[in-house]
């Protein structure tokens, strides 16, 4: 198969080597994380299925779910996509690509330590920074080369320009890397175990401080890179608005870093900060839709792309939940709304909203338009699998958040219910068992998710199968500009 060539202009090619790599990796990780995800879901209705084997108990695999869901399903996508568009919108090679195929390995090493230690049950018992010491310093050396390499390519561009899709991506590594080091600051006592450097609700605080803005800049300013690249490419439209992009930028840039304190509503935290958490987070609503809009509005004059063309109907359904969560999460961090909605599974339904239903498909939707393009195809295998997997993992989303949402609002009405005389209405085992059916549907929702997870599987094999690695030429004019 011929290389890709631009007519009369043979020049230097790109280093799409890693691309493919994240791309591949990023496919298998995330049938292994949500698989994790279906099982621990069937553990909550049905108890007996951790067969009495500790390493297969809920408290152990939760978090390999969450971190294999995150950092190597989420993660590697990230990688992916921000390696591939860096260099498009700068016309240069990757800077350093042995440094980025050190990333690429360190990262994986990464994935497989937790894998292993998790369900072991060598933890630090942090949300979203559960592993330990040894694997926290691995983290922080591939992320090292990961912002060489990125911000390296960055610097040696070929177009004055610097893509708004890069301002997110740059963004996210940044703070990922000042959230990590800060947040992982611990004391060892052994190969295996360390205590936080912090105590108490100082610990408590920059836990959250980190906790809500993994979600801010992880799950949100890096997967607004991949919205900005990909949708005006696959819908073959400019940005609605590229003064938008910007302030979209940086209203959330700046706001996102302040809303951590609405996870400690009610506890020993000082009731200030958990007023400027609570403000803060109100205010995200603005540049949060502000964003969603700009997305969506790229499709201006070209809606009828929606009916014929299943990736766009990822990327804009993505951007759907990522509005929809976006205003629940400033909902939910009104004190008088947390009061019921805290500690319920209104939470859990309000995290995969953003989750499966942003995270998921925006990630999807952009794997399905680069990973053909990497093996000299301007397609997929099957266009008809595409809109199969979209529409099973719609479906089996909107059936977990709507059982998740029930769930926990009747949960937080049961909790607070007392009789007259001050006594509970309900045992906390009578909202135990009124959740029962909840789970179960949460769990139909879940399989269905991962069936459409498995079949992009056969997709990409398909696909990859049919083509080969392919060297992407850049312009000869703009690689010697």
């Amino acid at each position: 198969m011929a290389n890709e060539r631009v007519p009369g202009q043979p020049g230097m090619t790109y280093e799409d080597g890693p691309v493919r790599a994240f791309a591949l990796a990023a496919v298998l990780w995330g049938v292994v994380g949500m698989a994790v995800g279906v099982f621990i879901a069937a553990q909550l209705a049905w108890p007996e299925l951790n067969f009495g084997i500790s390493w297969l108990s809920y408290g152990r695999l939760r978090p390999l779910h969450t971190n294999a869901v995150i950092f190597a399903f989420g993660g590697c996508t990230l990688m992916a996509t921000s390696y591939h568009v860096v260099q498009r919108t700068g016309q240069t090679r990757l800077f350093a690509p042995m440094l980025a195929w050190f990333h690429f390995w360190s990262w994986q090493a990464v994935i497989v330590g937790a894998a292993i230690t998790l369900p072991l049950g060598i933890t630090r018992g942090k949300e979203y920074a559960e592993l330990e010491w040894p694997i926290a310093l691995l983290i922080a050396v591939s992320w090292i080369a990961y912002a060489i390499v990125f911000f390296g390519t960055v610097g040696r561009r070929k177009i004055r320009h610097i893509y708004v899709a890069n301002w997110f991506f740059g963004a996210f590594i940044l703070a990922v890397a000042l959230l990590h080091i800060v947040n992982g600051a611990v004391l060892p006592v052994s190969l295996w175990k360390s205590y936080s450097a912090y105590a108490g609700v100082q610990d408590a605080m920059v836990q959250w401080w980190y906790g809500h803005n993994a979600v801010g800049f992880f799950l949100t300013a890096g997967f607004l890179g991949m919205m900005y690249y990909y949708i005006p490419k696959q819908a073959e439209r400019p940005v609605y608005s590229y003064r938008l992009s910007i302030v979209h930028f940086w209203a959330l840039i700046f706001t996102y870093m302040w809303a951590g304190p609405h996870h400690l509503h009610y506890t020993a935290l000082p009731d200030w900060a958990q007023s400027v958490g609570m403000i803060f987070s109100l205010v995200l609503l603005a540049p949060s839709w502000g964003g969603m809009i700009n997305g969506v509005m790229t499709l201006s004059g070209a809606w009828h792309k929606l009916r014929d063309d299943p990736i766009l109907k990822f990327l804009i359904v993505a951007l759907s939940f990522y509005g929809m969560a976006t205003f629940e999460g400033p909902l939910m961090s009104i004190k008088t709304v947390n009061a019921l909605s805290h500690y319920t599974d209104w939470t859990v339904g309000h995290v995969h909203a953003g989750a499966l239903g942003w995270v998921g498909l925006i990630s999807m939707g952009s794997l399905y338009h680069l990973i053909p393009r990497m093996y000299g195809r301007t397609e997929m295998h099957s266009k008809s699998a595409i809109e199969l997997h979209f529409w099973i993992a719609t479906i089996g989303i909107v059936l977990y958040i709507a059982a998740m949402w029930i769930a926990g609002v009747m949960q937080g009405l049961m909790w607070r219910a007392v009789n007259p005389d001050g006594t509970l209405v309900y045992t906390f085992v009578e909202s135990v068992k009124a959740t029962w059916p909840f789970y179960v549907t949460r769990l139909v929702g879940g399989l269905m998710y991962l069936a459409g997870m498995l079949v992009m599987v056969w997709n990409v094999v398909k696909t990859v199968q049919a083509g080969k690695p392919q060297q992407v030429r850049i312009p000869t004019v703009l690689a010697h500009a």
